[in-house]
């Protein structure tokens, strides 16, 4: 698709008002807009979501399951994921309120793995002020109140949240999503690393994915790819040892609304959900764009995301990425891939690398915030922007006659079938990997 008039609109602000902005291109410009086949999916109405919750992927209904249950947890993905929970949570209150389950007997507890916690103002945007009123709603803490349930055939040493081992009913809300490491979010990854200790987390996160590797067996990774992928394999053994009865993950559009929606066995209703999401979030490309424009909406807090698939998309000639990121709250707290100071880091942190293909970085980042850059590009590689006038006025500077562009609506929720580099392994950036094709 190319834009109109070579004026692109893009979505911006996610959890911050969600606006569309207006890229305007010289009109001697070849602008491409590579957008992903579920663009436009429009939102699921009252009876979609019913009809999921009533016909649930590998076991009975919620209704069914929580008759009799006196404690019951409800886990739900953080900031740095675009799922609109408010949308899905009246349902499984709906559910259990046939199931005879009182209120008092629910809580609500956030999953942000190595992220750092949320506020209130953060709860009430995730699942809506009634909730945070109603209801008790927490955050995890990786580092306190975690009990162990035993070791994975892998070797990770899997605790969990206690409040939520103790539970007897248990159920988690997430999204399904492209992801650089296991090939999609959801299923599992709602426990681990969601709810797991910062020692089971960075055993799967390290051992588990470097023992891969370095024998090739289960290595497969990268975005889209989850057959024979070790992490992933290791994340649904702790998650079948964990208990958690019921998953729910949302697959999205541009605007981050539910677009369709699995409920089920968590393991089962992953797989039924990615044979969609394959499709949904495939986007066709060009063949070597000069420029390539990659703005960042619905994980805009991991921009890290969308560098990697901006530098996937330019030929081996090399060009010029545009990242935009334009959000208050700068890049996730990641306690395990980001500095906690000039000389310190979290475990496994490396220093950020660019792809050689990469002429030009330019960061247009409204909010300016130094140490987001933490892990996404060398800070001297990089060429500030504030706004969209002074990106094209240094574009203009560098293509004077023209150049050919490919704008990408939102790369951190996008993938394409050419070369994508995992942005969490620093100097081995140039080991690129090669997504699958749908």
């Amino acid at each position: 698709m190319t834009g109109s008039n070579n004026i692109v609109r893009v979505p911006q602000l996610a959890w911050w008002g969600d606006i569309e902005t207006e890229l305007r291109f010289p009109k001697n410009w070849e602008v491409t807009v590579c957008q992903m086949h579920g663009y436009q999916a429009p939102r699921l109405n009252p009876e979609g979501f019913r009809k999921a919750f009533a016909h649930p992927i590998g076991c009975k209904p919620i209704r069914d399951l929580a008759k009799g249950k006196k404690n019951v947890v409800i886990l739900f993905d953080d900031m740095s994921r675009p799922t609109k929970a408010a949308e899905i949570v009246p349902f499984i209150l709906e559910e259990l309120a046939v199931a005879g389950v009182a209120e008092d007997k629910i809580q609500f507890i956030c999953a942000p793995g190595t992220h750092g916690p949320l506020t209130a103002y953060d709860f009430a945007k995730k699942l809506g002020e009634d909730i945070i009123a109603r209801f008790n709603v927490y955050n995890h803490n990786i580092y306190e109140n975690c009990t162990y349930i035993g070791t994975t055939s892998r070797g990770t040493p899997v605790s969990l949240n206690s409040e939520f081992v103790n539970a007897d009913f248990k159920i988690g809300i997430g999204a399904l999503l492209p992801h650089i490491n296991v090939g999609f979010s959801g299923g599992g990854k709602i426990v681990l690393p969601g709810i797991a200790s910062i020692e089971t987390i960075a055993y799967n996160h390290g051992p588990v994915r470097n023992h891969a590797k370095e024998t090739g067996i289960d290595s497969n990774t990268g975005l889209g790819r989850n057959e024979n992928n070790a992490q992933l394999l290791d994340i649904e053994e702790a998650c079948k040892m964990s208990g958690l009865d019921v998953k729910i993950d949302a697959v999205i559009n541009v605007r981050r609304d539910t677009a369709a929606l699995f409920v089920g066995e968590p393991i089962a209703q992953y797989y039924e959900g990615i044979q969609l999401a394959r499709k949904h979030y495939f986007s066709p490309t060009i063949d070597g764009p000069d420029v390539v424009v990659a703005n960042c909406n619905a994980k805009v807090n991991e921009t890290v995301i969308g560098t990697a698939v901006a530098e996937s998309l330019l030929p081996d000639s090399g060009g010029t990425i545009v990242m935009i990121t334009n959000n208050p709250g700068g890049e996730v707290c990641h306690y395990l891939r980001r500095r906690f100071g000039n000389h310190v880091a979290g475990r496994l942190w490396k220093a950020p690398a660019l792809s050689p293909k990469v002429k030009k970085f330019i960061l247009m980042m409204p909010y300016r915030n130094k140490a987001s850059i933490d892990w996404f590009a060398p800070p001297e590689s990089i060429t500030w922007a504030k706004d969209w006038d002074e990106v094209l006025a240094i574009l203009k500077v560098d293509h004077p006659r023209g150049a050919k562009a490919a704008v990408i609506p939102d790369a951190t929720i996008q993938f394409f079938d050419v070369v994508t580099t995992s942005p969490y392994v620093g100097k081995d950036a140039a080991a690129a990997e090669k997504t699958l094709a749908y």
